[in-house]
């Protein structure tokens, strides 16, 4: 099989960047990368370029990828525009291995971009709308929600102010979990408390205050067991990897020694489950895929990052990626076990509660801070000896998971 390497990586600050349209981001974040690869644009053979906003936000309905890079100069190539809920940049970044596993070109690029924190805050929250079966709304919502029954949340555990319906379906998840496994809303607290921490030491994060396991279970609440400090805000920012094969990386100036492999690339739709099928699961099913392709085994990772647009996302996820068994993930956090310096740090980041969540950026925002930490250029956040890492990174919902998952294996060149 053909070997792929990401050679470039480059990431604008995530956060409320008011005074940057969607074309600023994208160019500070490709400019980054193709300098990162020691490439120019002409070099670049295919682009694939992820969003879910562009058109409800910024109006560029068709078209948004083009438009966006043939105003950075990149002309005469295919462009592909690619929209997979919050797994839209791990879907890009996946396109472009098999662009260059098929010899179809040399160098790819795929960059993920958007502009969310509008004048409109209504309208705002209509990004998420689009996220399940639009046409079955009140059914998917019973679905969903149906996770939740056993544990009330008690008086006051719930915001008065407008939030997603998603966090809702988070919250159900996080009492599901609790239910099955006896999770404690404590430890839920402590993935929180753990990304914070660690976004002290990235400088591109939304976010960069520690916080206390106690101060985040006082932030006020969004819906039992989640409160504020635990939930990703809304964000925009931008973020692009430059991929090649083999033959290029030897032509490349300076970034062959820098260039870290790709292992695995897996895309992953669910399939109907039950809740009491947690070896269905599709992060879990596309975990395993992923390591049959890149020949390595859990216990062989040093670094993971994971979809936590909740908190509870990282305890299943780690679970789903068989870091620990199921049931575990909340005995880990609180032990430690998923802080740098732990068994197996997972989100050195800060994860989407503090790093931040441009919806089409997330996974390629995983991606540089994997390639970052194999490289052994995170400084005070570094994962020390990182040569395997994982990234996982979901959209959408359909039934009672995501949608569509993105697994990731990568390793030090």
């Amino acid at each position: 099989m053909t070997e792929v390497y990401v050679v470039g990586v480059g990431m604008t600050k995530f956060g409320r960047l008011l005074d940057l349209s969607v074309y600023d981001l994208v160019g500070e974040a490709v400019g980054l990368a193709l300098k990162d690869a020691g490439c120019e644009t002409a070099d670049v053979g295919s682009v694939f370029y992820a969003s879910v906003t562009n058109g409800q936000f910024q109006g560029q309905t068709s078209i948004p990828g083009l438009v966006a890079i043939r105003r950075l100069g990149i002309e005469g190539v295919p462009v592909f525009t690619v929209e997979n809920a919050c797994a839209s940049g791990s879907s890009a970044f996946n396109l472009a291995t098999m662009a260059l596993r098929s010899s179809s070109c040399d160098i790819a690029l795929a960059v993920g971009a958007e502009k969310m924190n509008i004048p409109d805050k209504a309208k705002m929250f209509t990004a998420f709308d689009g996220g399940w079966d639009v046409s079955t709304v009140e059914e998917n919502k019973k679905t969903l929600l149906v996770l939740g029954e056993g544990i009330a949340p008690p008086p006051g555990t719930v915001s008065e102010r407008p939030y997603s319906v998603f966090m809702d379906v988070y919250a159900a998840m996080c009492r599901n979990h609790m239910l099955r496994y006896g999770t404690t809303q404590r430890q839920i607290a402590a993935v929180a408390a753990k990304n914070h921490q660690h976004s002290v030491h990235n400088p591109l994060a939304q976010f960069q205050m520690p916080l206390s396991i106690d101060e985040v279970l006082a932030s006020p609440p969004i819906c039992y067991p989640l409160t504020t400090a635990m939930c990703s805000p809304v964000s925009d920012g931008a973020a692009a990897v430059v991929l090649c094969n083999a033959e290029s990386l030897k032509r490349l100036n300076g970034a062959g020694g820098r260039a870290i492999r790709v292992l695995a690339s897996v895309i992953q739709t669910g399939s109907s489950r039950g809740r009491d099928e947690p070896q269905k699961i599709v992060a879990h099913l596309a975990a395993k895929k992923a390591y049959e392709l890149a020949g390595v085994a859990p216990a062989d990772v040093n670094v993971a990052e994971v979809h936590d647009a909740s908190a509870i996302g990282e305890i299943l996820n780690a679970e789903s990626l068989m870091l620990v068994p199921f049931g575990e993930g909340g005995p880990a956090v609180e032990r430690g076990d998923f802080t740098v310096g732990g068994r197996i740090p997972i989100n050195p980041s800060g994860g989407l509660e503090s790093k931040g969540h441009p919806l089409g950026a997330t996974g390629l925002g995983q991606i540089h801070e994997l390639v970052t930490q194999l490289r052994g250029e995170a400084g005070k956040g570094q994962v020390e000896g990182a040569r395997i890492a994982i990234q996982e990174n979901g959209g959408g919902l359909y039934g009672i998971e995501e949608a569509v998952v993105g697994v990731t294996i990568l390793a030090k060149h």
